[in-house]
């Protein structure tokens, strides 16, 4: 039986520092990889198609959900965000761990066709901090800020929806409990029987002959 990939969903607020986060943890752990989004909404300064996310035009992402492209697709604040099945599929036969940075509604979406997965929830220490994490990013006026505060609370009333909740008050000390969030899911029994087959094997032939 093949090793397979565990499939992570993690979702934040705006602001929190999700996306800091995963990419320290895919910097940290192997066999560790993001899953990049398809979205519809413009291309901030700095961010690179295909490494951030895949930018396409509304009209060919609305064609890609007629034809049962995406895992899971979602619209927040106007725009269009979704995730490949093919290339989630693919990773995970290949026994790798992805991760999915979503937001609660397709987090909902990928529970609903693949429960397996495990999901995260990433909480700011509050919400004075939140909103300063937003302004400091110097990339959206005052109105979208408290549009993002207003559907932050929104987001973090579905914590409970999710299998573990962390709060990053402290990155490193967040970036520790995500780690043995993996780390542990990895050492499950069923997920070793399968890595250790040849040591149980050995081990449980009977006694050692001379």
């Amino acid at each position: 039986m093949a090793d397979k990939g565990t499939l992570y969903i993690v979702s934040a607020p705006s602001g929190a520092g999700k996306t800091s986060l995963v990419a320290a943890l895919v910097d940290k752990l192997p066999r560790l990889k993001i899953s990049i989004s398809h979205t519809t909404r413009p291309r901030r300064e700095g961010e690179v198609d295909g490494q951030n996310y895949h930018f396409i035009e509304r009209r060919d992402f609305v064609r890609l959900v007629e034809e049962g492209r995406f895992l899971e697709h979602a619209e927040v604040f106007g725009n269009l965000y979704g995730t490949s099945a093919d290339w989630v599929a693919g990773s995970l036969r290949g026994g790798e761990d992805v991760i999915l940075e979503i937001d609660w509604q397709g987090a909902s979406q990928i529970r609903h066709v693949m429960p397996e997965a495990v999901s995260i929830f990433i909480l700011p220490p509050c919400l004075k901090t939140l909103a300063g994490r937003l302004r400091s990013r110097a990339s959206d006026d005052e109105t979208v800020i408290q549009r993002r505060l207003a559907g932050a609370r929104e987001e973090m009333s579905h914590y409970g929806e999710f299998d573990y909740l962390v709060v990053n008050d402290n990155f490193e000390h967040a970036l520790h409990e995500l780690s043995a969030i993996v780390e542990a899911n990895r050492l499950t029994t069923d997920r070793q029987a399968v890595r250790q087959a040849a040591t149980l094997a050995d081990l449980l032939s009977g006694p050692e002959t001379q």
